[in-house]
């Protein structure tokens, strides 16, 4: 199949941007790639800035975005679609549900193509738009739903929202995956941020409002400890403030290290030998970065939205929505009970080992793809 992505920024491998979406386009298209599949994925202009026609087994187009904080996604996503219906594509998948909006566009002008929305996440909710972008945001819901031939939820919790609000019988669940860690990636890394293995805390996350860094900054500086928390992540243009409050209320804290974007092995190395992670995002759609300190068998601290519960099954905790104390109180857990603490990592790395590789994800976001071409011949996945 010839199958072209949009809606990532870029690819997280190629340059630091972007977050969940990024890392689910990156890993996705590698895997169907390896299934012999031609991928081919649109990139923002300041994402790939050498150029690169590949990466990895992917092809590459880059294009121009307007790089405003309410107008990069759309002009982007805009100007792909257009060049997508003159390639011939048999599939055109959009991911997140602001550049599903768009996919009117090949539905009208490239008939043979068929087009399909991954739902990541319920992006009106997040803190950082305002009225009218919430507004937009929520069409988007919509239209994630009705313009497309199918949708992919990411979260059992999306997928019965586009089946009874939008009555949709061609929204399938498939969750985000994750690469199962292989060995042990070291710890040698560490020092370059000062840390010692197993003595800190790790909000991995782009540093945006939805994610809570700083609820995580305020449960941590009422610990007594000498643990450190790690804020791994990088903020976009348009939440440099965000990153500046979050600098300001750590006080000068040195306990508290900010390592900005990290990929590769390094962060391999952060995530597999943190004592815990801790996650309380108010907005989620299924957390890849949950899912990649589990399958290392780490404990996980999250907040008690829907998609977050549905990882947990009794291997991490869960806290209430913005309860600084209670986060507080869980991270000082963890600190008193580190036998409880491998218990329940080791629980994690099952449930993601069983439920959540990219194996397992690819072979059924590759049978939508085939259902949806020979509907004739492939049943519901």
């Amino acid at each position: 199949m010839r199958i072209a992505m949009i809606g990532a920024k870029g690819l997280p491998g190629l340059r630091p941007v972007g977050g969940g979406i990024e890392a689910h386009v990156e890993r996705l298209g590698w895997h169907l790639a390896g299934r012999g599949h031609e991928v081919t994925v649109y990139v923002r202009k300041y994402a790939n800035p050498l150029k690169k026609k590949t990466w990895k087994g992917l092809k590459l187009v880059t294009l121009p975005s307007w790089n405003r904080k309410n107008l990069d996604t759309i002009t982007h996503v805009f100007l792909a679609s257009w060049h997508a219906i003159a390639q011939d594509y048999d599939i055109i998948h959009y991911h997140g549900i602001g550049p599903a909006t768009l996919a009117w566009i090949p539905r009208l002008f490239s008939r043979p193509s068929r087009v399909i929305v991954t739902f990541h996440s319920r992006d009106q909710f997040h803190e950082k738009w305002g009225l009218l972008a919430k507004a937009y945001l929520a069409f988007a819901e919509w239209a994630s739903v009705k313009l497309p031939h199918a949708t992919i939820a990411v979260s059992h919790s999306i997928q019965l929202l586009c089946s009874m609000l939008f009555r949709s019988r061609q929204t399938y669940y498939i969750p985000n995956g994750v690469e199962m860690a292989r060995k042990n990636p070291g710890s040698d890394e560490l020092k370059r941020f000062g840390l010692k293995k197993g003595r800190y805390f790790l909000h991995l996350a782009r540093l945006v409002p939805h994610k809570a860094q700083d609820d995580s900054i305020k449960a941590f500086l009422e610990l007594d400890t000498q643990d450190k928390l790690v804020i791994a992540g990088s903020a976009a243009f348009d939440d440099a403030k965000y990153l500046e409050d979050l600098k300001r209320m750590s006080k000068k804290d040195k306990r508290i290290v900010f390592t900005g974007h990290q990929s590769g092995e390094i962060l391999k190395q952060l995530i597999a030998n943190c004592r815990a992670m801790v996650h309380p995002s108010r907005s989620e759609g299924l957390s890849i970065a949950i899912l990649e300190a589990m399958s290392y068998g780490k404990l996980v601290i999250m907040s008690d939205i829907q998609p977050n519960l549905e990882l947990i099954d009794h291997s991490g905790i869960a806290i209430p929505v913005g309860d600084v104390q209670a986060l507080s109180t869980a991270m000082g857990w963890a600190l008193e009970n580190p036998d409880l603490v491998k218990q329940r990592g080791e629980r994690a790395k099952e449930i993601v080992h069983r439920l959540y590789s990219w194996e397992s994800v690819t072979r059924r976001v590759e049978k939508v793809y085939n259902q949806q071409l020979q509907p004739e011949i492939y049943e519901d996945v």
